[in-house]
């Protein structure tokens, strides 16, 4: 009996899916074939009718809904709306919100596998670089500053997103990971033209400003 239409695709995309949660959790170089295959309750066997090699997966799953729109973040109580009022902004708040920072498993790859695209292959960092692009890209046309290079702006946003939540996720006490958050959330509004409340712009302010206590 032959597959019903969409059953190649639907296998590809749990393959996908199985992969970025494991990358995710556990790393690159710590996950099986086996494993990513047992996450889609399938074997080994039919890992290689639709990739290469692991390897070859794995720019696959650096993709992100920056450039896949079919990507669903997975992250409770969070929605992003491109067609809406400042995409850019959903994005910023999205990717610094608690909920992004707790579901390591549908994480953005750009947070969980920076260090592991700076020891893979060129087509890897091809991956990762398309991905960060393609967020730079919607920040810069959805910013309101009107000082100074938008391009510039928008990459250094993006590099407060990506940065602040891989540092945040470094962090052993939660209060300083949410803290750091806060700030990089407050400051990234404030570069792209987007409105921050006056409670959460006051609360990350401070914390800049605290100065470290001396030993």
């Amino acid at each position: 009996m032959p597959y019903p239409v969409g059953h190649s695709i639907a296998i590809r995309s749990g393959i996908i899916d199985s992969a970025r949660k494991l990358f995710n959790r556990y790393g690159f170089d710590n996950v099986s074939i086996d494993q990513i295959m047992s996450g889609t309750g399938l074997t080994r066997g039919g890992f290689y009718g639709h990739f290469k090699s692991k390897s070859d997966l794995y720019a696959e799953v650096l993709g992100c809904f920056f450039t896949d729109p079919n990507w669903e973040n997975c992250w409770e109580g969070v929605e992003i709306d491109f067609a809406g009022k400042d995409p850019g902004a959903q994005v910023v708040r999205a990717y610094l919100s608690s909920q992004h920072f707790e579901n390591v498993e549908n994480s953005c790859p750009m947070v969980a596998l920076p260090s592991d695209v700076a020891r893979s292959g060129k087509s890897a960092r091809a991956a990762f670089e398309n991905v960060f692009c393609a967020m730079v890209n919607l920040l810069e046309r959805s910013s309101k500053n009107g000082a100074g290079s938008r391009q510039v702006q928008a990459k250094a946003i993006a590099a407060l997103c990506v940065g602040g939540m891989v540092v945040a996720r470094a962090m052993n006490d939660r209060g300083v990971a949410d803290e750091l958050r806060d700030a990089c959330l407050s400051v990234a509004l404030e570069l792209g033209g987007w409105e921050v409340s006056t409670h959460r712009q006051t609360k990350a302010k401070k914390r800049l400003r605290r100065a470290p206590t001396s030993a």
